[in-house]
């Protein structure tokens, strides 16, 4: 089983938006019990709660729920995922401080957008201060990013539906 681990900053916003985006994903290409996925967030600060209502809202107009309750990244993950994927540099930053610090030094952390040609080193913004287009915007980010991603990982690990 190839496990996919989302990252953010809170996990109420673009880690369990990207997380139902995938599921939906590969529960399309019949490829579901190929593949596990969960969100995180690098912080403390919503553990337990469910995502934002605008990650919600923006979900549920596109056909897609997010059941998700916030929890912070935490040393198994860096065992137990085989791809761990940070939304924006400074989520990115904070994993790799983490890996070392939880002594996995070998692990790769990769950045949502470096999927998409063109994309790479860019973030996926965080639309938390902003209104409700901010988080149809990422939805839009993280449905390219996610079908670029899917679209490698199933070239890497040969899987067919």
């Amino acid at each position: 089983m190839i496990k996919v681990l989302f990252v953010c900053l809170g996990n109420i916003c673009r880690s369990p938006l990207a997380e139902a985006i995938f599921n939906h994903k590969i529960q399309a290409l019949g490829l579901s019990r190929k593949f596990k996925s969960d969100s995180a967030g690098t912080s403390d600060y919503h553990i337990g709660e469910l995502p934002d209502e605008r990650s919600i809202k923006c979900a549920n107009r596109k056909g897609l729920t997010i059941t998700h309750r916030g929890r912070q990244v935490n040393r198994t993950d860096f065992r137990d995922f085989n791809y761990i994927i940070a939304m924006d540099d400074n989520n990115l930053r904070n994993l790799n401080n983490l890996k070392i610090k939880y002594n996995f030094p070998e692990k790769d952390i990769f950045l949502m957008r470096d999927f998409v040609a063109g994309w790479e080193g860019l973030p996926v913004p965080d639309p938390y201060y902003g209104g409700e287009e901010g988080f149809d915007e990422i939805f839009q980010i993280l449905d390219e990013s996610i079908e670029s991603f899917l679209t490698k990982i199933k070239e890497v690990h040969q899987l067919y539906a």
